[in-house]
């Protein structure tokens, strides 16, 4: 086990009994980051009345602004959220789309954020154009091929900037300007990248951004936000119309609906539990102690070496460079059950890792996080090989 690791595993409170390698579907929260979203929750309790009426508007505003500084914006262009689709939901749901408008998209996005986009298509006339991304990855070719999918009636382009399917992550700023220049909505579905690479939103561009913060930057379950650019926010309905739609607010409710329309439609939606919101800073003060820029470097070199191993051992080629993947890796094996080997992976093996599949490809999609070390590799790699052989 390498020094990251042994000193992080015993700060999460994983199953020491099973080798985890799924940090990307819900993500680990570490002891220290719990203890504090405790720590608010037990805040709260003393006077709730007072904590969420006099103080949370403040409270929130002081943790937008530490997540701002790690995106790179500012805490007004930010909105806390419960998780990335609900973000990306909010969005699809406020766009005035119409009979015959277009959304141009990838055959790699989420499967969730997909059916939100179908539901409101099938509602408003509109469609969904989903463009073939093939394997392995092209990534000088990635932007000309979406764009060659724009027509006069395309209104918006969303974008995965991670995949969650394949891991794959994207080269998303070359289309987001092109969309801006073009007068498109860009809409960017970035559930796993804040705490995987590095972010800085107001360069980006994109018009709406929706991540998560209880992946990869290893906040409470329940933290995410919304990013929209200051010109685009009148745009956005929530999904619960609340307080926050009476014009002008009664002054007391400043307090806890906050000062904008952007802020006091969407983050203020009736009673909720803000502790994991407000424990984001925490997260990103562990990280910082704990040097995560060399954890994530650790992290993508551990997972491409077992990448390679595993193609060794299949004779299946990798879907991408090392380049094209962060600390989550598509692990290609050859064609079976895809639920069959999850299942056996995880009773047999006792190994937490989900099973995915590609264009007629199936890949184990195996998350890398400051905990795992080689041991944790080494346990897949052997599972796969006593499968495969």
């Amino acid at each position: 086990m390498t020094t990251h690791a042994a000193l992080l595993k015993p700060l999460f409170l994983l199953d020491p009994s099973i080798t985890f390698l799924n940090h990307g579907s819900f993500g680990a929260c570490p002891q220290p980051v719990l203890d504090a979203c405790q720590a608010w929750q037990r805040e709260m309790e003393r006077n709730p009345v007072e904590f969420l009426s006099r103080r949370s508007a403040a409270l929130l505003l002081e943790a937008r602004e530490a997540l701002a500084a790690f995106v790179g914006t500012t805490a007004d262009r930010l909105v806390f959220m419960p998780n990335a689709t609900t973000a990306v939901y909010t969005v699809i749901q406020s766009l005035a789309l119409g009979p015959g408008d277009e959304i141009l998209t990838t055959d790699h996005e989420y499967g969730a954020c997909e059916a939100g986009w179908d539901h409101v298509a099938a509602r408003s006339g509109a469609r969904r154009v989903a463009i073939p991304i093939p394997l392995p990855l092209d990534a000088a070719d990635y932007a000309d091929r979406i764009w060659a999918g724009v027509t006069p009636r395309t209104r918006v382009l969303f974008l995965s900037h991670i995949s969650s399917q394949s891991a794959l992550v994207f080269p998303i700023a070359e289309l987001i300007a092109r969309a801006r220049t073009a007068g498109i909505i860009s809409i960017v579905d970035g559930a796993h990248a804040p705490g995987q690479v590095p972010l800085a939103l107001d360069t980006l561009g994109a018009d709406f951004y929706a991540g998560n913060c209880h992946k990869w930057l290893c906040a409470p379950k329940g933290a995410a936000f919304l990013y929209a650019r200051p010109e685009q926010q009148a745009l956005l309905q929530a999904t619960t119309v609340s307080w926050g739609y009476q014009e002008p607010p009664v002054p007391a409710q400043a307090a806890y609906l906050g000062d904008t329309i952007f802020e006091r439609r969407l983050q203020w939606q009736g009673t909720r539990d803000i502790s994991p919101w407000l424990s984001v800073p925490a997260a990103i003060d562990f990280q910082r102690r704990h040097d995560w820029d060399d954890v994530r470097a650790d992290s993508h070199a551990r997972a491409i070496r077992l990448l390679e191993r595993v193609c060794a051992l299949t004779g299946l080629p990798s879907i991408g460079t090392p380049e094209d993947f962060a600390q989550m890796v598509p692990l290609p094996v050859p064609m079976m059950d895809g639920a069959a080997l999850k299942a056996r992976l995880f009773d047999e093996f006792r190994i937490e890792v989900p099973v995915t599949s590609h264009s007629g490809r199936l890949l184990v999609r195996a998350s890398f996080q400051g905990y795992n070390g080689d041991d944790d590799a080494d346990a897949l790699y052997e599972a796969l090989r006593a499968i495969v052989q």
